[in-house]
This record gives structure tokens, C-alpha cells and sequence, in this order.
């Protein structure tokens, strides 16, 4: 099994985890995906995430921040979280994690903790 996959399946073992993906921000391409919603276009959150993932770069990049700066970007909707974490280890550039998480079952600061030990096993 691959390291992405292994990561993949670590992510979804978190409560209230739809799916998770890890993205190629420059093709805008998921590498891997799990999901376990059958209504999560996981193609699609990754497209959007990598919008999300550029525009703050550039902003960071605007206000003389470093991109390694940035730990994660949290979207809120109605129902959902969008965790977005940028890998920035050099080995890593141009990937991120994304893991869309209910709302209603999902703790964001342990997902944040555990996309930062995700992280190291990549």
C-alpha cells in the first residue's frame, strides 16, 4: 500500500470524516482520494481547494509572509468543514491535504493535530 493511501486511511479514521484527498496544486489533480459519501465529488473539492491554497499563498506572499507560514486554511459551510493543509516541506511542494469533515460530528482542532502528524508520514 502506498504512503498516500496510508495517510489517506489515517484521515478517515477521524470523526465525522467524509474524505480526504492529497492534491497537486499545480495540475490541480487529486493523487489519492477516500471518500465515504458517495455525494462528495472529491475531483471537484480538490479543483476548488487548489484556488483556496493559491489565493492564499499569493496574499501571504502580498504581505511579506513566507509560504511555510501558512499551517491550514479552515472553510466553514452550513454542514461541512474543508481542511485544507499546504505540505510545505521542500520534498512536498506544490501538494496539499484536504479533508472535508460533518460538521455536526467533527472536532476541527483534533483534524488539524492529526493532518500535522498525517503530514509527517508522507
Amino acid at each position: 500500500m502506498s504512503t498516500i493511501q496510508v495517510a489517506l486511511k489515517r484521515a478517515m479514521r477521524l470523526d465525522g470524516a467524509l474524505g480526504a484527498a492529497v492534491v497537486d496544486y499545480v495540475s490541480r489533480m487529486p493523487l489519492g482520494a477516500l471518500s465515504h459519501s458517495k455525494d462528495l465529488d472529491l475531483d471537484s473539492a480538490a479543483h476548488g481547494g487548489t484556488d483556496v491554497v493559491r489565493a492564499h499563498l499569493s496574499a501571504l506572499k502580498l504581505i511579506g509572509r513566507k509560504p511555510d507560514q501558512l499551517e491550514d486554511i479552515l472553510v466553514t459551510l452550513d454542514s461541512e468543514y474543508y481542511l485544507i493543509r499546504p505540505l510545505t516541506r521542500r520534498t512536498h511542494e506544490g501538494l496539499f491535504l484536504l479533508l472535508v469533515l460533518d460538521r455536526a460530528r467533527a472536532r476541527p482542532d483534533t483534524a488539524r493535530l492529526e493532518l500535522h502528524r498525517i503530514e509527517d508520514l508522507l
